[in-house]
C-alpha cells in the first residue's frame, strides 16, 4: 500500500534563512519553491535519493505551522508516505481505528493528493499520505 517516504516535512521560521544548510552545506538538489495556499504555506523541496526534504515556512501567524513553530519551535512536523491510491490508503486508515484530519483529499504541493492522519493515532507522528499528480493528457 504505501511505496516510499515520499517527504520529510520541516518546519522553518524562514525558507530563504534555511537554504544555505540544505543546499550547500548539505549539498542536497534544490527543486525550487511553491506557495500552497490552501496550507496556508510556503514550501521548498529538496531531493534525497528518491525522497525529499520539505521546508515549510507559515504564510501568516494562524495557520497549522505557525502553531506548530509557536509551540514548538523549527523542526520535522511530519512524515509522508507516497500510495498509488490515496482513497485506498484512507479506507485502510479508517478501518485500523486512525482519525484522518480532513474529510477527503487536500490538494498539496507539485499537484499530489494528501491526508493527515492524527497524530494521537499514530503514536505521536503526525504522517501524511501522498499520492502523486495524474499525468497531465494530451
Amino acid at each position: 500500500m504505501l511505496t516510499k517516504i515520499d517527504h520529510i516535512g520541516i518546519a522553518v521560521r524562514s525558507i530563504e534563512a534555511s537554504i544555505a544548510l540544505y543546499r550547500d552545506a548539505f549539498g542536497l538538489e534544490f527543486l525550487g519553491e511553491e506557495e500552497v495556499a490552501a496550507q496556508g504555506v510556503r514550501v521548498a523541496f529538496f531531493k534525497i535519493g528518491e525522497s525529499m526534504i520539505e521546508l515549510l515556512e507559515p504564510l501568516n501567524e494562524t495557520g497549522p505551522i505557525a502553531r506548530f513553530l509557536a509551540k514548538n519551535g523549527e523542526g520535522v512536523h511530519h512524515i509522508a508516505a507516497g500510495c498509488e491510491d490515496i482513497e485506498a490508503g484512507r479506507a485502510r486508515m479508517t478501518e485500523h481505528q486512525i482519525r484522518l484530519l480532513s474529510d477527503e483529499p487536500l490538494d498539496g504541493a507539485h499537484g499530489k493528493l494528501i491526508s493527515f492522519m492524527h497524530p494521537s493515532d499514530t503514536g505521536r507522528v503526525l504522517f501524511e499520505l501522498t499520492q502523486r499528480a495524474e499525468p497531465e493528457e494530451g
